[in-house]
């Protein structure tokens, strides 16, 4: 008879499996099509072309011996360099926040969103003064899959925020509001983070899809664990974002020094060497849930309901210890890791059972997690 692992102690185990789907997304190789509303598609050719360029100058160095000992010298060095970089960082959570891209006003806005019944006159002036996410609302509203909000026949486009806001409407606004905020948090603009941050995005969707059925399910705070489980990426975003661009800084600066020197091959073993993943990965791992909590508490939001459930999550409780809502994004997150890590066929059929136990899944919880569509953000 098989022994039971739920709701104690994390097992080793489940630990082990976590940690596999998040090196599936930050070192994996796997190249993921546009997911959800991708800002980075644009970079698609670009990283492309960066591998195919690094490959073959990898594969014209390894046929001589001094120019692939270069290749592995340089390549060490820089990925030490970095990562000594982001270790300084990541000592100053204080650092980590002013990288991160977070303000005040986000929060409060994200806060404001999870009252019983929010006031969009306090809402509206903290909109307005986040330009894009002014901006992604009114695209939003003036989209042709939007127009059913809008009076019918209208060609005008609305561009007023209160217009806007009172079109999408506030449960609206508690789907599209940390949606829009978490994308904005994460890597853009970096060819080296394409196919990362394309697929943490789509993790991150899927929790958050999931969540919110559990939420509706258990009659729960639907906003409160919808908001939880993004921003609980909000840290491993923040480190992808600060490596990302020590590593742009450093290699860029290599590259001009050694162009200048015009020693060939120590260009070309610059040129080659790339973003040091399995070392940002370690990374994210042992900082990225404690970052969640620890920036919002910087910006003086620690008695935050969102602030709350980020501390539970990253202080490791036994599972069945977590209060309903953090048990919920719990059980989402897991969920969603199990579903990618089934679709890459990197879990045995046992794994997926101990990670259902572990979390204790009811049959109808998996019933309704498995009838949603992980695709697609659907609005009211």
């Amino acid at each position: 008879m098989a022994v039971s692992v739920a709701g104690g102690v994390r097992p080793g185990k489940v630990i082990e499996v976590e940690n596999r789907l998040y090196k599936q997304l930050i070192v994996g190789k796997e190249k993921l099509t546009q997911q959800f509303d991708d800002r980075d598609k644009q970079l698609e050719d670009l990283a492309n072309k960066l591998e195919v360029e690094r490959q073959a100058i990898k594969a014209r160095m390894e046929e001589q011996a001094k120019a692939q000992n270069a290749l592995k010298r340089i390549s060490e060095q820089l990925s030490v360099t970095v990562m000594n970089g982001l270790e300084h960082q990541l000592s100053s959570p204080k650092q980590m926040l002013e990288q991160s891209g977070l303000v005040e006003s986000q929060v409060l806005l994200l806060d404001l969103l999870l009252n019983k019944d929010p006031d969009l006159r306090r809402i509206r002036p903290l909109v307005e003064n986040i330009s894009w996410l002014y901006t992604d609302l009114v695209n939003l509203i003036n989209s042709p899959a939007s127009s059913h909000r809008r009076p019918q026949r209208s060609e005008v486009k609305v561009t007023d925020i209160k217009l806007v806001l009172n079109y999408i409407g506030i449960e609206n606004l508690q789907a599209v509001v940390p949606y829009f905020c978490l994308r904005n948090w994460l890597p853009a603009g970096n060819a080296n983070l394409v196919w990362t941050t394309r697929k943490l995005w789509r993790y991150s969707m899927m929790t958050a899809i999931a969540a919110k059925a559990l939420a509706v399910l258990h009659e729960k705070d639907v906003a409160l664990v919808y908001s939880a489980s993004l921003m609980k990426q909000l840290g491993s975003a923040t480190i992808l974002n600060a490596s990302a661009r020590q590593f742009e800084k450093t290699w860029g600066t290599w590259l001009r020094e050694t162009s200048a020197k015009g020693d060939k091959h120590l260009y070309d073993a610059v040129m080659a060497s790339e973003f040091p993943a399995s070392e940002v990965f370690a990374k994210v791992m042992s900082h990225g849930e404690q970052l969640n909590w620890q920036m919002l508490d910087l910006l003086e939001f620690e008695n935050s309901k969102l602030t709350k459930l980020l501390k539970e999550l990253d202080f490791n409780y036994h599972f069945s210890e977590f209060s309903p809502e953090s048990a919920i994004v719990a059980k989402a997150s897991c969920f969603a890791k199990v579903l990618l890590l089934e679709e890459s066929r990197l879990i045995e059929p046992q794994e997926k059972r101990v990670m259902f136990d572990y979390y204790e899944f009811t049959e109808q919880e998996l019933i309704r997690l498995k009838a949603q569509n992980y695709r697609k953000l659907d609005l009211v």
